[in-house]
């Protein structure tokens, strides 16, 4: 990954002052105030709304920082289906196809698995999808080109033992293959951070 990518994704880290994806190297680890001598004392009590545009942020930079227009329609949808829009909300964001290749731990990170899709290196029940923002539906089989099984970003990401697959999908890391079973509860995903859609249902319903 480049410098730059990774230096964005820690400054979203420390700007939400949470550990977002969960990794060992993340600045967040080692100081966990604001900067200063009076840093653990300096954060105000946020508002109704400091806490439900937080909640958004963190959603949002989750998935490798979608853009403020796309995470918009994304709620619109979201509201749309029947059922709890929250619930609705983080089942589409886990449909994206970025997310189904970084959930099938074939990339280390969502950004990572951004490019690897827009680069060409996925397939979608056989045929070449390169928009990271496709919607996969269930019983969709996901898997990565053959020549670009041997990717480095690819071995060391199947090899990491840094995450687990998600349960909603069915990966055979040997054939390089996933499929997605079913769009996931909130409480299967696996957030390494407490995620609250219901506070962005109300940050977009005010």
């Amino acid at each position: 990954m480049s410098g730059k990518r990774l230096e964005s994704k820690h400054k979203i880290d420390r700007r939400l002052g949470v550990n977002l994806w969960g990794r060992p190297k993340s600045p967040f680890n080692l100081r966990q105030t604001g900067p200063g001598m009076h840093g653990a004392n300096r954060r105000s009590k946020p508002t109704d709304y400091g806490i439900q545009l937080a909640a958004k942020q963190k959603l949002k930079g989750y998935y490798g920082n979608i853009g403020e227009k796309q995470f918009r329609r994304y709620f619109a949808e979201a509201e749309r289906l029947r059922g709890d829009a929250g619930q609705n909300l983080v089942g589409l964001l886990e449909r994206r196809l970025d997310a189904v290749v970084y959930r099938a731990k074939f990339v280390p990170t969502v950004f990572a698995a951004r490019q690897f899709v827009n680069h060409g290196h996925v397939l979608v029940n056989g045929k070449r999808v390169n928009i990271p923002s496709y919607m996969v539906q269930e019983g969709d089989v996901i898997e990565v080109k053959e020549k670009s099984r041997t990717m480095a970003l690819v071995m060391s990401a199947i090899e990491s033992p840094e995450r687990d697959v998600a349960e909603y999908l069915d990966v055979d890391h040997k054939k390089f293959k996933a499929t997605f079973l079913r769009v996931p509860q909130l409480e299967e995903i696996p957030y390494p951070v407490h995620m609250e859609p219901n506070l962005v249902v109300e940050f977009y319903s005010r």
